[in-house]
């Protein structure tokens, strides 16, 4: 995930940054002002906003979070020492996803980000000042597979990883788990497979047996029986072969 942070203290700018990558993420730039921030944000592709209220330059933080939202949406994480009501109040109207208070702890940034995701991707409009509980990390740790637009985030340990959804080749169901498998990677994700296909666009993936679907835009050859795809053998089951050959008629 890229992220991009806007913080005006060098020595927690560089922490932060250094902390977000040991879990996994990717921090593009770090800038302390508003205006630098809003030429970066328009030529790069963001994930993740992480802004300060109180920066330098001529906009604020809560007013520099507007200007970039207005060219296009992302995720949007408050971080600040500030807690009064009415910043609160200006900081909802940007609609973001968390408010973390000043000193953070890595368990309540990581919390953050992904409370960050979910609520993006199901469309939550509304602030959460996170704090570290047993109750909120286990409903958190439920979701493990999120899908934005043409991507899909699947959650690996304590990161979710960004892909493309047309890198998947095709997902096979194992026990309570289904596997999602791309060109490079084998992934396992903890639902059914029907529940998968639930989160998935129609048009890309159809079930072609009990235990497999594939993405139709990978397909290398088929015939009666089977499907192949990069060189893998997969099952055409009787039950779903109307359905298969629904997408070439």
């Amino acid at each position: 995930m890229n992220i991009l942070l806007i913080e005006d203290e060098f020595l927690l700018a560089t922490d932060l940054k250094m902390t977000l990558q040991e879990e996994g993420y990717e921090v593009l730039e770090v800038f302390d002002n508003g205006i630098e921030a809003l030429e970066f944000y328009k030529n790069n592709e963001i994930d993740l906003l992480i802004c300060d209220i109180n920066i330098d330059g001529d906009w604020d933080g809560i007013e520099t979070a507007k200007r970039l939202l207005d060219v296009k949406p992302a995720p949007l994480i408050y971080l600040t020492a500030l807690s009064d009501a009415e910043t609160i109040e200006r900081a909802k109207k940007t609609f973001p996803a968390a408010y973390i208070s000043k000193p953070f702890q890595i368990s309540v940034l990581r919390m953050a980000v992904e409370l960050a995701i979910h609520n993006f991707v199901n469309k939550t409009n509304h602030v959460v000042e996170v704090e570290e509980s047993k109750e909120d990390r286990e409903n958190l740790f439920r979701e493990t597979f999120l899908v934005v637009d043409e991507f899909i985030f699947i959650k690996q340990n304590y990161q979710f990883v960004k892909f493309n959804l047309n890198e998947i080749y095709y997902f096979e169901a194992e026990h309570i788990h289904t596997n999602v498998y791309t060109k490079t990677k084998k992934y396992a994700v903890r639902m059914s497979l029907g529940g998968v296909l639930e989160k998935l666009p129609v048009k890309n993936f159809v079930r072609v047996h009990r235990s497999f679907a594939v993405n139709i835009h990978q397909i290398d050859s088929f015939n009666e029986h089977e499907i192949i795809i990069a060189s893998q053998q997969i099952p055409l089951s009787r039950g779903y072969k109307n359905d298969f050959v629904r997408f070439f008629t």
